[in-house]
Parts: structure tokens; C-alpha cells; sequence
């Protein structure tokens, strides 16, 4: 859900009331990760996508229905060999999403229950405020509850980097602080996955004596699985070298969502005129600036200063860094000389292993624009696992993030 934050954010703020349908689970080759969503609002306006085209038109009306029913409800989509033309997924793969109504005033009155409309009133709370702060780029992490205790289906809690959290889950405090601990660090990790809660309070209690489970269990000690999906600020990547291959990857790192600074320590080439997109530049010797940042493990860093009294102390230190990409410019003859200074500035052949150079993948690339994407797509196949080669004829899974089962309902690391 809150890859559509934006737009979503801006509905709360004008009292719009919507359905969002959130992909939380996957199977096999579905087109989209869990996180990934579509909201409906009661215009019938809809924005995002949760299948690539497959089944937005079902989990539209699922949305619609939502928004009339007020109830949030679990459904799986996937291929049918008995009827080809049922709505599924034809990639043949299986997604599992949770579509739930968003209003941002809900009336206390016996017909809703009392406390049980306040709890649905905390939720809309919840997902608003988690909303807010993915729209803002501060650092939070959503869950909800998407298998357990029907009753519970669609609570909400928003867990910031201090532990402070808004919401809860509605069952007793014990499920909320597993489930803040839990999410707390899955944020840390900036990750958005699915995990299991709540089968060891019953045993844990049981010296309690009688009633012990009740007291401090979730429904009897009956799990609860949570989405988690985390908002974090968007990761760094850093171009050493203010040359044109630069400009062209500074584009290409936006449209990846990268935060991305431009350094060079010249600064009649390091100007906003020649990099109009980029996040940031910075005039200064690349490895001075580089022992000034304080970097996480999906910062990139790309060097194509081509210039061994910048190239040396800043792989020094890159190949050093906990991060998630080393790569350097250059020719082949340039690759070796670099190694071997390298080595002789004592790293060892470990670190020198991650290093990625000549950068980027064979594609035959030319032109700044050709180079920067052949730079990239080593990027993604880096991240999610890819081997570079065609998929045509090729026998190898599409899709190389890994899944684990929890239960009914997967885990997407």
C-alpha cells in the first residue's frame, strides 16, 4: 500500500473514502511483490496495480464492495486449468490479496459496536498516519494483520525507528509488543515481508495457572501472520566523476528511486547545470567525502572518475563499506592496474572480489544513455539475484526474490 502513499495521502487529507487492495502474499510467478496495491475510492477513481492487468478488473469491484460492506476480506487469485478463462493470473502464478476499506470517520454508535467502532476507527487512523509518513519519506513500518482470528483481519500498527508505534491490533497487549518488536526490526532492515506471531504466548503462560493463555495469548495461542511493509528513505547512490556517462546515470538512478549525489572535486564540472536531476552534488575529493557519509547495505556506488588518484583511496574505503554495489569505469588494462594498486594499498583479494569493473553489463553499450543502462541493469541483477543473460530459451525462475511459507500464506524476503 504504500507504494501508492502519495496519492493516497492526498485522499485522506480531502476526506476521500476508498478501498485499498494490497498484494500480501505470492506464489509462483505473480507479477507483483507483496506491498504492491490498487485503492478505489467511492468515485470509482482507482489508482496503482496489484497483478500487471491480470485481475484489476475483479479486485476493483472487490474495492467497491468493500467500500459498501465496510468489511475488509482476504481473497486468492490464481490459474485455472479447468477454465482458462476464469479470472487468475495466466503467468500461472499466486497471489493472495487483502482488500480493505479506508473511511476516515467511523460513528461510535451501538449499531457498530461501541469499542468495537473505536477499534475500527484506530485502524483508519493508523493506515492514514502510515500513509503520512511514507508520502513524507519518514522512516516507518506498517502492519497489518492478514491471517488469524477473523475479528482481527485488517488491524493496524505503525512502528517508528524509536519503537514508538500508533494503533494495535486488538487483542491483548502482549500480541501488540511482539508484533512492535517484530516490525521494529524489520524496518531496520528496510524490508517488507509477511511474519508469524503469537503461537508461543499460550506455552510461555502456562505457569500462569488456569487462564494464563487468556491472559497473555493470542486467541488461545492461535498465530497471527502481519504484512510489514516498511517506508524507508529511498537508497543512496553515489556518482564519483562529473563526466556524461554521470549525467546519463544520474537519470536512470532516479527513475530507479535512488537518492543519488553527484561528487567530484572539480567544480567547474561538478554544477546543477549539468546535473539538473541529481539529489545532490558535491564538490570534493571522492574518498574525503566518502568517510563522511554514514551508509546502509543498499547504498550503490558508482566510480567514473577514470583516474587512478581518485580511483585508489576511494575503492580503498568503498571496498571496505558494508554495501550493496562497488562498480569503477574503465578499460580492461585500467581494471588490472587498478588491482594491482590496490593491492598494494593492502587490500585483500576478498574485498577486491566485489568489485565490479569494467562496471555495468555487456550489452554492446556506445552512448552515455547506453552505458548508464547497461551500469543499472548489473544494479538490479546485483539486488534481486538476476545472471544477465536472456530469458529467451532459458529454463531459469523470472522472478529471483526468494519466498518462504508461513502457513497459508508465503513470506517474500
Amino acid at each position: 500500500m504504500l507504494d501508492i502513499a502519495e496519492e493516497l495521502h492526498r485522499w485522506v487529507e480531502q476526506g476521500r473514502e476508498f478501498a485499498v487492495a494490497t498484494v500480501v502474499a505470492t506464489n509462483g510467478s505473480a507479477p507483483r511483490q507483496p506491498g504492491a496495491a490498487l485503492a478505489v475510492d467511492s468515485d470509482g477513481t482507482a489508482i496503482g496495480s496489484v497483478s500487471g492487468g491480470c485481475v484489476e478488473g475483479a479486485v476493483y469491484e472487490l474495492c467497491q464492495e468493500a467500500l459498501q460492506t465496510g468489511q475488509p476480506v482476504l481473497e486468492r487469485f490464481g490459474y485455472s486449468d479447468e477454465d482458462a478463462f476464469a479470472v487468475g493470473l495466466t503467468c500461472g502464478g499466486i497471489i493472495d490479496i487483502l482488500v480493505q476499506p479506508v473511511r476516515t470517520s467511523v460513528p461510535r454508535s451501538a449499531d457498530n459496536g461501541g469499542a468495537m467502532g473505536e477499534l475500527v476507527d484506530s485502524t483508519a487512523d493508523t493506515l492514514a498516519a502510515g500513509l503520512a509518513a511514507a508520502a513524507t519519506g519518514a522512516a516507518a513500518a506498517l502492519a497489518r494483520v492478514i491471517q488469524g482470528p477473523a475479528e482481527l483481519l485488517g488491524r493496524a500498527l505503525l512502528v517508528r525507528p524509536d519503537g514508538s508505534h500508533t494503533g494495535t491490533l486488538g487483542g491483548h497487549p502482549a500480541l501488540d509488543h511482539t508484533a512492535v518488536e517484530e516490525t521494529r526490526a524489520l524496518l531496520d532492515a528496510g524490508r517488507t515481508t509477511t511474519v508469524e506471531i503469537g503461537t508461543g504466548f499460550a506455552s510461555e503462560d502456562a505457569s500462569e495457572g488456569e487462564g494464563g493463555a487468556q491472559r497473555s495469548g493470542s486467541r488461545c495461542g492461535q498465530p497471527v501472520v502481519l504484512l510489514v511493509e516498511s517506508s524507508v528513505p529511498a537508497p543512496r547512490m553515489i556518482v564519483f566523476g562529473a563526466i556524461d556517462f554521470a549525467s546519463a546515470l544520474v537519470r536512470v538512478g532516479k527513475f530507479l528511486n535512488y537518492h543519488v549525489t553527484v561528487c567530484d572535486a572539480r567544480p567547474v564540472f561538478a554544477t546543477r547545470t549539468r546535473f539538473p536531476e541529481a539529489d545532490e552534488i558535491v564538490v570534493d575529493w571522492p574518498h574525503r567525502y566518502l568517510d563522511s557519509q554514514e551508509l546502509d547495505s543498499r547504498a550503490v556506488l558508482c566510480v567514473l572518475t577514470h583516474d587512478a588518484k581518485f580511483d585508489v583511496p576511494l575503492l580503498e574505503r568503498a571496498l571496505r563499506l558494508p554495501v550493496a554495489y562497488v562498480g569503477a569505469m574503465g578499460s580492461r588494462r585500467t581494471h588490472l592496474d587498478r588491482q594491482q594498486r590496490l593491492r598494494d594499498v593492502g587490500l585483500t583479494e576478498l574485498e577486491l572480489n566485489r568489485l565490479r569493473s569494467p562496471i555495468g553489463l555487456d550489452l554492446g553499450a556506445r552512448t552515455p544513455e547506453e552505458t548508464a543502462l547497461s551500469i543499472a541493469a548489473e544494479i538490479v541483477a546485483n539486488r534481486r539475484g538476476g545472471t544477465g543473460t536472456p530469458l529467451t530459451g532459458a529454463h531459469t525462475p523470472i522472478h529471483h526474490d526468494t519466498t518462504r511459507p508461513v502457513g497459508r500464506i508465503g513470506s517474500v524476503a
